[in-house]
């Protein structure tokens, strides 16, 4: 979900709630602790360097039970935060506690936000011999450099 999207669907809702990804709904009393640009600038497994940001939030629920986040507290709090992200529109992750911090991408259903699983992925497949899934949609706040060549990757090559 866009930060765009988040904020439309927050004008749209009495009541912020937030879901897991295993249907349990997180403390009405939750914190928005961190609002904030997060850039992750890496080298992949085929040698491309790559930088990517997203929008993240910080979900914590404390023993102040009750504490409640409007919508409009909300949204004040991400238009506070809007000149770190230079204007972009970017998708949204959510940080929150389980058994460990947990990273979500987000969507929206019946009132309510979904926090939903991420999976780690292969970002150099073809270089590594590895079956490419169809094609994901590339977004302008992705940046990619190739640094190396890895030309005769092979499974098993040890480049991966």
């Amino acid at each position: 979900m866009k930060l765009s999207d988040f904020k439309t669907a927050l004008q749209s809702v009495k009541t912020v709630r937030f879901r897991t990804p295993a249907g349990q709904e997180v403390p009405s009393h939750f914190h928005i602790t961190e609002a904030g640009l997060t850039t992750k600038h890496f080298i992949d497994c085929g040698g491309t360097v790559r930088k990517d940001s997203v929008v993240s939030m910080q979900l914590w629920a404390a023993d102040d039970y009750d504490h409640r986040l409007t919508p409009a507290k909300l949204l004040g709090i991400l238009n506070k935060a809007d000149s770190l992200f230079e204007g972009r529109d970017l998708d949204l992750e959510i940080e929150y506690q389980t058994n460990t911090i947990g990273r979500y991408s987000l969507s929206f259903n019946s009132g309510h936000f979904q926090l939903v699983t991420k999976q780690t992925d292969c970002l150099a497949k073809e270089l590594c011999g590895v079956p490419e899934k169809p094609a994901r949609s590339s977004t302008p706040d992705k940046e990619m450099v190739q640094v190396q060549s890895t030309a005769g990757c092979t499974p098993g090559a040890g480049c991966c």
